[in-house]
């Protein structure tokens, strides 16, 4: 078994085990309609094992940037159907990753409307918006009563995701966003039954992902967490708590059967990664790499060691479209440019050179 060898995700099959991390991107317009641009993006990657999308809403309040794409009009769908018919063609695979932005978000950028969130906190600092930057709105806390609301558009995006033609999705719980919002003990701060305690504070989460499998079938759903991450305030300080909380995450998932978890930690040799690998029982993906570039040499040594069952990987995949071919033969790679990461044209998504020979 190396990074190269196949791999079973629940009714994925891979060839290889180099995932591509969900980049938001945002070059879908103000409509959130990925065009021909976005197509031609994920085409160009389709040798890497999987595709994540980038962090794509399930409603119009769950848009956090703008030109992020949406699952949510007919023309959203029918862009995702282009995008997934051109993957396939190239002989890849494709999930959408479902991404409610819960309080990262403004007005400005969701349409007007009302910014939701566990608990009315706000995130310090500002957000860009269609008009410029903006402090970060106070969000209104959600109703207990609401939340089924919210579980049924995650559950119509990704039964949108599938009629598009992809092959499964990935529910975002991880960075900051609605769904990681209720696991930090910082942003969730309610006293029913969605706060609190541990337990309580991953209920929504398992909620939401047992609404989807039971929609779209276990083996089409993954999930991707980030403890710790510490990141747009979903601050998460105390160790212990940590591992109560993603623990009883990682025991309520397990009997569901689902395709992957996906872990975005800096050390996924530590004690929290392979103690909520052996919890979770199914195949886990892990992302070392937001604080620094994963290397061809580390993402190996991850699969050699057994640390995981693939390795997601952002920045080399934005820039060597033929990320597989390069690493496999230990060739010359391109170099991410950040400048170009966000925008709306071809520089730095579609105009990074493939390997002629």
């Amino acid at each position: 078994m190396n990074l190269f060898s196949p791999l079973t995700l629940g009714e994925l099959e891979l060839p290889n085990r180099l995932v591509m991390a969900p980049l938001t991107r945002v070059r879908s317009g103000v409509e959130g309609v990925p065009g021909p641009l976005v197509v031609e993006h994920y085409r160009q990657r389709a040798t890497l094992g999987l595709i994540v999308t980038e962090g794509t809403y399930p409603s119009h309040v769950g848009q956090g940037f703008p030109g992020q794409p949406g699952l949510v009009t007919p023309e959203q769908i029918e862009g995702w159907t282009n995008v997934a018919t051109a993957v396939h063609a190239a002989g890849g695979r494709l999930v959408a990753q479902v991404m409610h932005a819960g309080r990262v978000t403004h007005p400005a950028t969701n349409g007007g409307r009302e910014v939701v969130a566990p608990s009315a906190i706000a995130i310090a600092g500002e957000t860009h918006s269609y008009d410029g930057k903006h402090a970060y709105p106070v969000p209104r806390a959600l109703r207990a009563d609401q939340l089924p609301a919210v579980i049924a558009e995650f559950v119509q995006a990704s039964r949108n995701a599938i009629a598009a033609g992809l092959d499964g999705v990935e529910i975002h719980s991880a960075n900051g966003y609605l769904l990681h919002e209720f696991l930090s003990p910082a942003s969730n701060q309610r006293t029913d039954a969605f706060g609190g305690s541990p337990e309580n504070r991953a209920r929504f989460v398992i909620d939401v992902v047992t609404a989807v499998a039971e929609a779209i079938g276990a083996g089409r759903v993954g999930i991707r967490i980030s403890p710790e991450h510490n990141i747009q305030d979903a601050l998460e300080p105390d160790a212990a708590d940590v591992t109560a909380t993603y623990g009883a995450l990682a025991d309520a998932l397990a009997p569901l059967g689902l395709a992957y978890l996906s872990i975005l930690h800096k050390e996924p040799a530590g004690e929290l990664v392979q103690g909520l690998r052996a919890r979770f029982g199914g195949p886990v993906m892990v992302n070392s790499g937001f604080g620094g570039i994963t290397t061809r040499a580390e993402a190996m040594a991850v699969i050699a060691d057994d640390l995981a069952d693939a390795v997601v990987v952002g920045r080399a995949a934005i820039a060597n479209p033929d990320l597989v071919r390069r690493w496999l033969n230990d060739l010359p790679q391109n170099t991410p440019d950040p400048l170009t990461f966000y925008g709306a044209g071809a520089e730095g998504y579609t105009d990074y050179p493939a390997l002629q020979h």
